[in-house]
């Protein structure tokens, strides 16, 4: 697949006629269904790296996010815009998880925000299974790392991603890793 698709959507649903450094080669890589670890700093366009793939190809990408703040920002930052995203987490109702598991497993949803503790939870792999996932985002990768400053023991089980869908890309995407790190998440 080529960027043109991409560059439409970047257009269309951000605003941008043109990708910042490295944005366009990440998004190919995810096209190419290559794994990658994204070091970007703040502010420096990452989630733009698995939106617009998550966009653009058919499917949902499942975004691995510790901060449940920081879903609902994305969230409705993304529905603002016309894109179809949504979270699961511990601030909504039974009821409320059980529609967006429902748009999920329907493809209704481009983009779905979870924690890692909802990844790993024993109920969410028959879902996820049963979904169509093009791509797996991991925000903040450097919890998977002890020498990273803010390890989450979740984040070091997400192995099995790799073991039980070895045909979609993950991109692990972090604003701070050092060398060993980066080695860690990789």
């Amino acid at each position: 697949m080529d960027l043109t698709l991409a560059r439409e959507a970047l257009k269309r649903y951000f605003g941008y006629s043109s990708f910042r450094p490295l944005q366009a080669e990440i998004i190919q890589a995810v096209y190419d269904k290559k794994d990658a670890l994204v070091l970007m700093p703040t502010g420096g366009g990452k989630s733009i790296c698995y939106q617009i793939p998550a966009i653009t190809l058919p499917g949902t990408a499942v975004v691995i996010s510790p901060l449940i703040s920081l879903m609902k920002d994305q969230v409705e930052g993304l529905n603002a815009n016309g894109v179809r995203a949504a979270y699961l987490n511990s601030s909504l109702s039974t009821l409320e998880q059980r529609a967006v598991e429902d748009d999920f497993f329907n493809q209704s949803i481009d983009l779905l925000y979870i924690s890692p503790e909802k990844l790993l939870s024993t109920g969410f792999l028959p879902l996820l299974k049963s979904a169509k996932v093009n791509l797996f985002a991991i925000d903040e990768a450097h919890c998977i790392s002890a020498w990273g400053h803010d390890f989450r023991k979740e984040y070091t089980q997400m192995k099995f991603l790799k073991k039980e869908f070895k045909d979609i890309p993950i991109l692990a995407l972090t604003a701070t890793a050092d060398k060993l790190t980066r080695k860690d998440i990789i």
